[in-house]
């Protein structure tokens, strides 16, 4: 199952917050690309008949099926890419990154 730091959770709920949201469902996703890559993707969503749904960190996430092998070891961080600019970045399974 995919991981969830303790930065990105905080930063999660503090968007969550925001927004609003009472209950916040996070819906985490991966597929693969055309070119063999892989594609990740998440946003506020709720569960749905064969979801995966746990809570990592202090945050609800689902994930659909076809995605859970798909995000089996990776990470999801939230890091400063440069001075000021900051941003999700998911880490795969077997290399270095994350917090």
């Amino acid at each position: 199952m995919i991981e969830i730091t303790k930065v990105a959770a905080e930063r999660i709920r503090q968007s969550a917050a925001e927004s609003g949201m009472q209950a916040p469902v996070l819906r985490v996703a991966a597929q693969l690309a055309a070119d063999g890559s892989m594609e990740y993707g998440m946003g506020f969503d709720q569960s749905r008949p064969g979801d995966t749904t746990v809570e990592l960190e202090g945050v609800h996430v689902v994930v659909a099926a076809r995605s859970r092998e798909l995000l089996e070891g990776v990470v999801l961080d939230f890091v400063e890419m440069e001075p000021g600019d900051f941003r999700f970045i998911f880490t795969p399974a077997g290399t270095e990154g994350g917090s």
